[in-house]
Order: C-alpha cells, then structure tokens, then sequence
C-alpha cells in the first residue's frame, strides 16, 4: 500500500515499475485498454442476493482493484465497483496462463472477472474467477488504505486518503475510493431532482437564462469579466438570474424557475466558493407569506425523500425541518440575542450600539448596513433550528416591495439554519418608478467606492414599465442545502470540483 507522503524517489520507483508492467503486457499481446466488458452484475446485488443452497450464479463483474493477496497456487482479491466491493478468488490450475498474468496485476487496475458465486469458509461471499480481463492499467499507485479487524472484531483503518486539499484537487480518486465521498453527490443530484420534481408538480416551467451577460444584477457582488471578440464588447458571468426570471414574469408566465450557475468574484471560506449553483423561483400574484409556506413544504419534503426523515445531523445538533418554521422579524431577533431594541432608532443611537457590541462599519454606512452586520455577527450563528427572519430595511433589499404597514421596510425573509443562511425571498418590487428611485440611491453608493452594488439596468426598468404582476421571488443556494442534508462542514465537500489554489 503506498502512503499519500511517500516520498517523490520512491513514486517515481513504482511509476516505472508499473510502465515495464505495461510494457510485458504489450509485448504478450494483451490489450490493457480494451474497449467494452460485458458487466452483468455488482458488487452489492451480489452480497444481498446470495443464497448457499441455490447453485452456483455465474456472474460478470468488474471494478477497481484495491487488495491484493497473492499465492502460490491461489490468490484473492477485492475489487470495488460503483457500489461496493466483493471478493475474487482465483486458482492457477483453472486460469492457466492468466494465472500468471495476474502477476503484472497492481492495486488500482481495473478488471472484468466472469465467475460464479459462492461462499469461503470463512464465511464471505465472493466470486470464483474464471476469467480476468485486464480493462485499464493503472500508472499510478492509488493511495489506498489498509483494513484490519481487531481482537473486538472492529475494523480499523490505516492510512486513509484523508487529506482534505489533495481530496478536493483529486477528486476523482477521493470518489474511488472513499464510498461516503460518493453518496453525497448521489444525494446532492437526488435533492435536484426531488426540487424539480415539487415545483413541476405545481405547474411552473423550468427555464434557462443567460450566463453570459451586457449587464450584471440581482445581487450585490462583484463579477467575472470576459471579452467577446466578434462584438468586442466586455460582459460579465451572472451573478444572479433575478433580472431575467423577472422579465418572464412580465411576459406572461405565472411561475417560472431556474437552477443556474452563478459566479462572484470574492472570497472563499466554508460556505463561500466562486462559483455556486442556485435555484431561483418566481410566482405572480403571490407575496413573501405565501412564500414562506412553500419554502417550508419544499424543503421538508426533500429532505423526506432524500434521508427519509425530516431530522438532520449537524455537528452536535439535530435539526428539525418539519413545518412551520419559527418566524421573527429581524428587530424581534436582534431584541432577543442581543436585549438591543433598535426599532424607531436614530443612525446616531443605532450606531453608539453597534459599536457597544463590537461592531465595526464605516460612516458612509447606514443604518440598515449596520443592522445588517450586527444580526450577521451577533445573532445569525445562534439560530440553529430553522428560522424565517423577515422585514428587512430597505436600503439594503432594492428589489423587494416595501412593507405594508412598517415604514423603512420591505417584505423580504431568510431562512436561517445553523447558523447561516439558506435562502432569500420577497415579495418583489413591481413599481418602476420606485424601482429607479431604488437603483439611482444605489448608484451614488457606488459612486462613493461601493463596488458590489449592482448597475442601473434600463433595460430591466423598461421590461417592468410594461407591468409586471404581483411576484414573490425565491432564491435557495444548492449548496448550502446539500451541505444541510448530507451533514457537511464546508461548500467544498458538496461540489464536486471546488475552486483551488493552483498547485505549487
């Protein structure tokens, strides 16, 4: 078994090795890239189905391998497949020349076995090999754990592949060989398709919108700039889809929703990566109420039918999604985890406060600014079970209506769970004319140095001049979901690809 810190001489040793292995191969005339194999079964079919007092099944099966125990006139193997591992037993007098073949055999190649079925007498089921194909050699030693089982019968394993950065950078040999890696994103693709499933049931189409865009919106963020050279004009990767969901609502459709690719341009920490996926809906004639009751439903369900449970893990906390959630406003919550009450405040008293509690934001911030960052460093990270935050200050949601009845409001809630946000929503400004009001104030912070407000966009003002419905609006970062129900720490353990650091 090679260690991930054996050293570079000695790599390089078994890379060579296994390149002469490569060349005997060649030389014997045996392919070792073939084409095709005529798999017909796996490794935990196989397991579950066996029966001792049935005759032998003949299987085809095939996999990587990851042990090996050679002999003088019989050997074992395990190989693992996409869902699990099983042993092979292989005997000289039955495989002839294979036999001796199976030396240039190496930990990481992957192989076809025909076979039958049966049981060793030490009581595991496995295969009996009557044929091995060599299906890819691989040139590079896999760094594969070793398995004991103690005195207690416990496994316990050594050397795992547990580095954290080469896992993220290797991500496909971190999915061959550790099978939790793998059933995340198995969950990730179930928790898509479990949300598409919910919101098709309701009638509202899935669109797709530009990536690639003259203008970026719907976020505060700074963005990706690329050149398109036959227009040569500069566009930016989305930061959001909202502008353009938006537009669809006013020509006509009732609800439409998007899981789309977004990219921002700034920092990575666990929860932060550049690029992220988000699903956005959109619903006319509804409102951020309504809102709130179909983000409940849609996530319990999920999460039903992804862990058959509406509970999860996290760290030390089990959570509970089912339904209702608890709902505070936001000067509710700040008044309950701090003893602050900071409605109908002043900037003045507001700011004495904020700097009481540590605090620190610049004078050209506001007062929402500054409520912003106190619920976000002081309160945020207690609210463990779900919670519907809502009435948010203006300034800092220029796209959501403003409250009905609470002046320097808007109607807009997220959803906070373990400590960190796991959506936005609103009940969507539709009054151009506030609209422009709303990106013209927007415009003078951004001309006072802040670069992630988002630009006036006139073609958006026209499209809502036309009339756009009553709309709530929701925006769900994938991401954090899947981290939610897989029970994961970081937003790089649910992308398959994270961003890295080049190497070296």
């Amino acid at each position: 078994m090679l260690d991930v810190k054996t050293d570079a001489a000695e790599r390089n040793e078994l890379i060579a090795r296994r390149h002469e292995e490569l060349s005997e191969l060649r030389k014997r005339g045996i392919d070792p890239f073939p084409h095709s194999f005529p798999r017909n079964a796996f490794s935990d079919e196989i397991k579950d189905s066996f029966q001792d007092d049935a005759d032998p099944r003949d299987v085809a099966i095939a996999g990587r391998i990851i042990s090996l125990r050679r002999m003088g006139k019989a050997s074992f193997c395990h190989i693992l497949d996409s869902r699990g591992r099983i042993q092979v037993y292989l005997r000289k007098d039955e495989l002839g020349d294979e036999y001796d073949l199976f030396k240039l055999l190496d930990i990481g190649d992957i192989v076809g076995v025909h076979g039958f079925v049966f049981r060793t007498k030490m009581g595991e089921v496995s295969v009996h090999a009557k044929k091995v194909d060599l299906l890819a050699k691989s040139l590079r030693p896999p760094p594969i754990p070793k398995e004991k089982t103690d005195e207690s019968g416990n496994k316990v394993v050594f050397d795992p592949f547990s580095d954290k950065e080469l896992r993220y950078r290797q991500r496909y040999i971190d999915l061959a060989l550790n099978s939790p890696v793998k059933e995340v994103f198995v969950k990730r693709t179930r928790i898509v398709s479990g949300i598409r499933r919910f919101l098709d049931e309701q009638g509202y189409l899935e669109v797709e919108t530009p990536i690639l865009q003259p203008q970026y919106g719907g976020a505060f963020a700074r963005p990706f700039i690329t050149h398109h050279n036959a227009l040569d004009i500069d566009l930016y990767l989305r930061i959001a889809d909202e502008l353009y969901l938006k537009r669809l609502i006013v020509g006509g459709f009732d609800g439409v929703y998007e899981f789309s690719k977004d990219f921002r341009n700034e920092g990575m920490d666990r929860k932060h990566n550049p690029e992220f996926t988000m699903l956005e809906v959109y619903v006319a004639y509804r409102d951020y109420f309504w809102m709130m009751e179909m983000m409940e439903t849609m996530v319990s369900r999920v999460a039903l039918e992804v862990n058959g449970s509406a509970n999860v893990r996290a760290g030390k906390h089990t959570i509970d999604l089912a339904p209702p959630w608890r709902r505070l406003t936001m000067h509710e919550a700040i008044r309950e985890h701090t003893g602050i009450d900071l409605k109908g405040k002043s900037l003045s008293e507001i700011s004495v406060l904020a700097k009481k509690n540590g605090i620190e934001f610049s004078p050209a911030d506001g007062p929402g600014k500054i409520i912003d960052d106190l619920f976000s460093e002081r309160v945020e990270p207690q609210l463990i079970q779900p919670t519907i935050i809502m009435d948010y200050p203006v300034e800092m949601s220029p796209l959501a209506k403003r409250h009905r009845s609470e002046p320097g409001l808007v109607e807009r809630f997220e959803v906070i769970v373990n400590g960190g946000e796991l959506c936005n929503a609103f009940s969507e400004l539709n009054d151009p004319i506030d609209q422009r009001a709303r990106f013209e104030e927007q415009m003078k912070l951004r001309a006072a140095g802040a670069a992630e407000v988002q630009p006036l966009d006139e073609d958006f003002l026209r499209a809502m001049e036309y009339g756009m419905p009553p709309t709530a609006g929701l925006g769900v970062g994938i991401d954090r979901l899947t981290m939610l129900l897989t029970g994961q720490d970081s937003i790089r353990d649910v992308i398959l690809f994270p961003q890295m650091k080049p190497e070296g």
